[in-house]
């Protein structure tokens, strides 16, 4: 028989024992009743030892059951009490639970002087209040420790409760973060691509705008339907530039010239979607958009083992200075994507705008170089 096929492998058994395992470490009550039962089970144990020690016979493991059972009822109490405490101010919390703590001391001390008395013939009941005060104060000792142990946890989850909330809370705000960079399309391009339908419609060409009308649906469809949290292949994202970059060359026909080479060995590389977008409208309008003649928009990709580099280049004006300039002072397109990379990837990506001879401007990207098989 295959061992995957067995019901019983070592792989099962293992993954259902952890399943349990973490289940039960997060369930706060089986904690409690966890650590309850082995704690008072060792006291038991160490009790019934230490008056086996002491010359008492083997019954005597039954007071020593007894006052580990009563111990648990007792220290159960605490707990019930120490929940409705818990959340007071200090300065009524520690005194409240000091109250609690010593009524508690005082009964279980009470009560386990008369289980000895009932278990031992040579046990002596005390024949005052003063005899019970090394009860009391040995019972006190036991509770005080169970009750730092309780409230050493109780931080500690809570601690550690707040921290996930805070790691949520900054992931949600890091999505939002995201998604409203990613979605602040330009609507000038919507407007100018219904002007150019009608253009298209009017003139005859049924043809070009069914193309345009094409390429809309599915380059909005894109932008609306990845999340920009993940990461998409180069290859999906260089499509949605190409018929983003197909709708602008329907508008501007001959004026506008593309070119895409990209390495074969990048186009399973990951890249945050609509990533690529703004970098070239920004060219289509800098470049092609002002200039009667139009320009040429080149698009690059290369890689090494750990890096991906891609840079989109224009023949448009080089309107920058020789030293690249901080892109948020370019346009909010472009300040959004250097916002997002910084989000994305913190120190590990680099994002430049900088002249290019003879004349032109170009926008490079250099990221970290991640496949889906890699983080998997």
């Amino acid at each position: 028989m295959k061992r995957g096929n067995f019901p019983f492998s070592v792989d099962y058994c293992w993954t259902r024992i952890m399943t349990s395992l973490q289940s039960i470490v997060d369930s706060p009550t089986r904690v409690f009743w966890l650590l309850q039962t082995a704690g008072w089970t060792g006291f038991a144990g160490l009790h019934f030892l230490g008056g086996v020690g002491a010359g008492r016979p083997w019954t005597y493991i039954y007071a020593s059951l007894t006052t580990a059972a009563l111990g648990i009822a007792i220290s159960y109490g605490l707990r019930l009490v120490y929940g409705r405490l818990w959340h007071l101010p200090l300065r009524r919390l520690v005194p409240a639970a000091a109250l609690a703590l010593l009524s508690a001391a005082a009964a279980y001390g009470i009560l386990y002087a008369d289980i000895m008395h009932a278990s031992c013939i040579e046990c002596v009941r005390p024949a005052s209040v003063l005899g019970y005060v090394w009860y009391v104060a040995a019972m006190f000792y036991v509770l005080l420790s169970w009750s730092g142990l309780y409230a050493g946890i109780k931080l500690l989850r809570e601690f550690r409760q707040q921290a996930d909330d805070v790691v949520k809370a900054r992931m949600m705000a890091h999505e939002a973060q995201l998604k409203m960079l990613r979605y602040q399309l330009n609507p000038h391009f919507l407007f100018n691509t219904l002007n150019s339908l009608s253009t298209l419609t009017l003139e005859g060409r049924g043809a070009a705008a069914s193309d345009m009308i094409d390429n809309l649906s599915d380059f909005l469809r894109y932008s609306l339907d990845s999340d920009p949290v993940q990461r998409v292949a180069l290859a999906r994202e260089l499509e949605s530039v190409q018929q983003y970059l197909d709708i602008e060359q329907l508008r501007f026909s001959d004026r506008l010239t593309v070119r895409i080479s990209v390495d074969p060995n990048a186009v399973d590389a990951l890249v945050p979607s609509m990533i690529l977008q703004p970098l070239a409208e920004n060219a289509i309008k800098h470049a092609v958009a002002k200039r009667a003649h139009g320009g040429t928009i080149e698009i690059d990709v290369s890689c090494d083992y750990r890096t991906l580099d891609i840079r989109l280049r224009d023949n448009g004006p080089s309107d920058l200075p020789a030293e690249p300039r901080n892109t948020e002072s370019i346009g909010i397109g472009l300040a959004n994507t250097r916002e997002r990379l910084r989000v994305l990837y913190g120190e590990c990506a680099q994002f430049t705008i900088e002249p290019v001879l003879p004349q032109g401007m170009q926008a490079h990207l250099r990221l970290p170089l991640e496949t889906a098989h890699d983080l998997r």
